[in-house]
């Protein structure tokens, strides 16, 4: 097997704005992996606030090259299970990025798309929303008249949170979501969600710090919006965690390590009543068309990654007003162009 690294840039369309960072430029790493003249392409992107560079990412994917198959290809669990035992724990991102041109690869070598061979039905899948950064209220709104949607995730965590959505809520009928990113405080968040559901709002995402267990107690027994785990989300035993404190969790397949732990994880929060997203991590096409293969296990998606950015480097997968529409090719149907 050939193992190929392709780092880029990729200029966002607007400044990203989060209550963690801000960002011009979103630097990602394509891994490819080749077999028998047919390539699987997996994605991670740099995320200083995790403390991912494209260093670490780099020479971790390198670290594991005398790993890969020279004979016959294991299957995809048992390739992830193997590679897990040196990236797991501290390499979620790198682990992420192989699992899924594994993934890929695999689909390729066997003529089907990844949800075909999960035996998936597609036909109600549901659709993505995109997502308005904070900014100033004129900002957020252009950007909102510059892509009309249906479902607008916006990201809050600033002294006007509740006047920002009013504002926007004048410019559209659209479904919000609103994510926090931590930013909030147990009495914040349950004073807010009953003005923020007249509002419109369907849920809210990751109110309070990761850590703050007890506050989530209390707002999850008094909120009037369902709550996401997100920070609190992060590899399969948090998803337990969760049970009683969310009403659904928002899993990432970098955080997680890839769509083999995602699977397992869909499943556990599914059993245990919880409501299941999956999110992006401004990917390109690459990581948004491996996402877009569970759509038909999931309650919501967040997978505009490749609609935040100047995406000129992969083609697959396409969104339309919200709708995921797949490429015609097998695998992700993603495929590197330049």
């Amino acid at each position: 097997m050939e193992l190929k690294l392709h780092q880029f840039d990729l200029p966002l369309k607007h400044t990203f704005t989060i209550t963690h960072e801000s960002r011009d430029v979103q630097p990602t790493l394509i891994v490819e992996l080749s077999w028998h003249g047919k390539s699987g392409f997996g994605e991670a992107t740099e995320t200083p606030y995790y403390g991912i560079t494209m260093e670490k990412m780099v020479a971790q994917v390198e670290s594991i090259r005398h790993l890969l198959p020279n004979d016959i290809l294991p299957h995809p669990t048992d390739f992830w299970k193997m590679l897990s035992k040196t990236l797991l724990d501290d390499h979620p991102f790198a682990l992420c990025a192989l699992d899924v041109a594994y993934w890929d690869l695999w689909g390729k070598t066997h003529n089907k798309a990844l949800y075909e061979i999960w035996g998936l039905d597609i036909s109600n899948n549901p659709i993505t929303d995109y997502t308005i950064g904070i900014d100033t209220v004129e900002t957020m709104v252009s950007k909102m008249r510059e892509m009309p949607f249906p479902l607008y995730k916006i990201k809050l965590g600033t002294d006007q949170d509740l006047e920002i959505v009013e504002a926007l809520r004048k410019e559209t009928d659209a479904v919000f979501r609103v994510d926090a990113n931590t930013a909030w405080t147990p009495e914040q968040t349950i004073y807010f969600a009953p003005e923020l559901k007249k509002l419109g709002v369907e849920f809210i995402e990751q109110p309070l710090k990761a850590d703050n267990w007890e506050g989530m107690k209390r707002v999850f027994q008094a909120s009037e919006l369902p709550i996401i785990a997100d920070e609190s989300c992060i590899l399969e035993e948090d998803v337990a965690k969760c049970a009683g404190y969310f009403h659904g969790v928002n899993i990432k397949l970098m955080k997680c390590g890839g769509l083999t732990p995602a699977l397992r994880m869909i499943q556990q929060a599914k059993s245990l009543g919880l409501k299941v997203m999956v999110g992006c991590m401004t990917e390109s096409t690459i990581g948004c068309s491996a996402i877009a293969q569970l759509l038909p296990l999931l309650d919501f998606v967040d997978m505009d990654g490749c609609l935040l950015v100047d995406d000129q480097i992969a083609k697959g997968i396409t969104i339309d007003y919200g709708k995921v529409y797949y490429a015609k090719a097998s695998g992700t149907g993603a495929e590197l162009i330049r």
